[in-house]
C-alpha cells in the first residue's frame, strides 16, 4: 500500500504566486524555473479541488510542470513526456488517479531527478493524465471519455487519498 501524503488534506492546495512556482522548482536551475511558461489564468485556477497544480507548457510541447505541498513546503518539478502518437483504439490508465484516456491521454511524465543525482542524468517517471487534471478526475470535476473511470466503492475522500499518496511516492523518488 502507498504511504499517505505527508501534508494530506483534502481541502484541496493553497492558491500560489508566480513567484512561489518559479521559487519552488526542484529539478532545474534557477534560470530555467525563471524562463519556463507559468500559466497566467491563477487567480481562476479551482484550488479547493486541486492536489497538485499541472500544466502544458505551450512553448515546448514536450514539456509539463507539477507543483505541490510535499513534506510541508512548496515544491515544482519540471517534466519531459514524448509527442508521439498512440493508436486511437489504445487506452492506457493514469498511475497516480486510475482515469484510463485513449490515444495520448496518458504519458509517461520523466523528472530529472533533484540535487547530485540529477546532475548525474537519473530521472524518475510516472504515466499520469497527459492534460495533468488527475485531481479534477478523481473529485468528478472533470469527465473522462466514455470508460475512462472504473466504479469503485472509495469514498471521494478515500480516492483524493490515494491520489495524494501516489503523487507523494512519486515525490519521494525524485528525492532518493
Amino acid at each position: 500500500m502507498t504511504p499517505p501524503r505527508a501534508a494530506a488534506s483534502f481541502d484541496g492546495m493553497k492558491a500560489v504566486t508566480e513567484q512561489d512556482i518559479r521559487g519552488s522548482f526542484v529539478n532545474c536551475s534557477k534560470g530555467e524555473a525563471k524562463r519556463l511558461t507559468v500559466p497566467r489564468d491563477l487567480a481562476e485556477r479551482p484550488w479547493e479541488d486541486l492536489d497538485f497544480l499541472g500544466w502544458l507548457d505551450q512553448a515546448a510541447p514536450d514539456r509539463s510542470y507539477l507543483v505541490t505541498e510535499y513534506e510541508g513546503r512548496l515544491v515544482g518539478v519540471a517534466l519531459r513526456f514524448p509527442a508521439q502518437q498512440r493508436a486511437f483504439l489504445q487506452r492506457s490508465m493514469c498511475s497516480l488517479c486510475q482515469t484510463t484516456h485513449p490515444g495520448n491521454g496518458v504519458s509517461l511524465m520523466t523528472a530529472r531527478k533533484a540535487g547530485p543525482a540529477g546532475r548525474e542524468s537519473n530521472s524518475v517517471g510516472v504515466y499520469m493524465c497527459t492534460d495533468m487534471a488527475c485531481s479534477l478526475y478523481v473529485r468528478g470535476k472533470k469527465i473522462p471519455d466514455v470508460g475512462g473511470r472504473f466504479e469503485e466503492t472509495l469514498t471521494e475522500a478515500e480516492l483524493i487519498e490515494r491520489t495524494q499518496g501516489r503523487l507523494s511516492a512519486f515525490l519521494g523518488r525524485l528525492f532518493s
